[in-house]
């Protein structure tokens, strides 16, 4: 497990670097590892700039999103592909982001649920899948299916704006007796996307994220879902509150889902409206930078040294050092939030929106691995007096987070291919040298 934090050697976790004098007077036991395990509709990304009149020809609106059929898929790849109008294919999936990119930052073992062609052949769409997936995500608990994985084709046109059509193939085809639960059950968490929640009648995928949730809520292994589009949530947002309450630890949305979530434009307010169903959240707000809000034990809040922020909440980052906490751990909760505003001001270019927020919410899952590793291998660290949800201050998360978004921005995929540098060329030699 490669620790998150300021990124100097000296911060990486030392639990295999102990002194060498010491380690042959004391047996040190090999550290255990953590891991985050997700569920998620396997699909490709699959980028082309387009006229109008194509997606008029196929029936899809402007800036809208589109289910179409197989043989709609297999016909507009055919015509993207014959006129070299494609210009990127990923492999994609928010939460097959999320792991993937995970796994980059930790450099540690992940777990995927979902489907894969039984079938591949070279250059198919489950082959670049495959290929576009860090070797560190365990593959090996996929549901073999006879049909083609999910694609979801971006089309840019002219002007910017984008539309989407999406062939399901067969993403959907999970079943709950593809889902391990020791797997789950021995997990730092367990990752899901609101989109799995809508399968359609005779596809297995919703009662396979049931019974996931079912495995990590008895073993007490956070559940952490992304909401995914606000379309989605702003068809029932009592249902979603619903589910919330009941189902989820640590939610993660951008300020669009928030709004239909709670009702509150501010994603700082809701932010704070979420925490009545949840213990923590992360809000990601496009140029604004992101938030993230949870709870604290009054007895171990940590006031902040950086400046107090005005907000709808006015000074809310007073106790942003403080390290979440779920609620039912502490006596007297009290509500945390943290802000930062985007790494050196976002980048130059941004080459592409889709993954960011994947991107923050892989950095948040390793310090929350991060947290339970240490818990299994330093277990009297002063650190765990209190029982902590993850490994860092509200602070420091958004500071990982933020940095982690910024390095999907500026690239086109919206998975990482390697893990952020050790040294920032941003910050004077003189910090490094702390």
């Amino acid at each position: 497990m490669k620790f998150p934090g300021q990124r100097k050697s000296k911060h990486y976790f030392p639990v295999n670097h102990r002194d060498p004098l010491l380690a042959q007077l004391t047996h040190q036991p090999q550290a255990q590892a953590s891991y985050v395990c997700g569920i998620d509709q396997t699909l490709v990304d699959i980028e082309a700039k387009v006229e109008a009149e194509l997606l008029e020809r196929y029936g899809l609106p402007k800036g809208n999103s589109t289910l179409i059929n197989d043989e709609q898929a297999h016909a507009l790849y055919t015509e993207l592909k014959s006129n070299n109008m494609i210009s990127d294919e990923f492999a994609g999936g928010t939460i097959g982001n999320t792991v993937h990119n995970y796994s980059i930052l930790a450099d540690d073992r992940s777990v995927l649920f979902g489907v894969m062609s039984q079938n591949i052949m070279v250059g198919s769409y489950a082959y670049r899948y495959l290929c576009n997936t860090s070797s560190k995500v365990d593959l090996n608990y996929l549901q073999p299916v006879d049909g083609p994985i999910g694609r979801c084709f971006t089309l840019i046109s002219d002007d910017g704006e984008r539309t989407f059509a999406i062939s399901k193939g067969s993403m959907d085809k999970l079943t709950p007796e593809f889902i391990n639960k020791d797997v789950v059950q021995n997990s730092a968490a367990l990752v899901l996307t609101a989109y799995l929640m809508r399968a359609a009648e005779g596809d297995g995928m919703t009662s396979a994220a049931m019974k996931a949730i079912e495995y990590a809520k008895e073993a007490d292994v956070p559940v952490v879902l992304t909401l995914g589009t606000r379309f989605l949530i702003q068809e029932d947002p009592k249902w979603w509150q619903k589910f919330i309450k009941e189902h989820v630890t640590i939610l993660a949305m951008n300020e669009d889902e928030g709004e239909a979530l709670t009702g509150q434009v501010d994603p700082l307010l809701a932010s704070e409206a979420a925490l009545e169903w949840c213990d923590m959240v992360l809000t990601t707000a496009g140029p604004i930078g992101l938030y993230t809000a949870g709870y604290v034990d009054d007895s171990a809040k940590r006031q902040t040294s950086h400046p107090l922020l005005p907000g709808a909440i006015p000074e809310f980052n007073r106790y942003e050092f403080s390290r979440p906490m779920l609620k039912a751990d502490c006596d007297e909760p009290i509500k945390v939030y943290a802000h930062i505003s985007p790494y050196m001001g976002g980048p130059e270019l941004i080459r592409n929106t889709n993954g960011a927020g994947d991107g923050a919410l892989s950095a948040l899952l390793h310090d929350l691995s991060a947290n339970v590793f240490h818990k299994v291998n330093v277990p009297g660290s002063s650190k765990h007096k209190r029982e902590g949800l993850c490994y860092s201050s509200f602070s420091q998360i958004c500071k990982y987070a933020n940095r982690v978004a910024y390095e999907v921005l500026a690239q086109h995929s919206p998975r990482l291919s390697r893990a952020l540098p050790e040294r920032e060329d941003s910050l004077e030699e003189s910090y490094w040298e702390r």
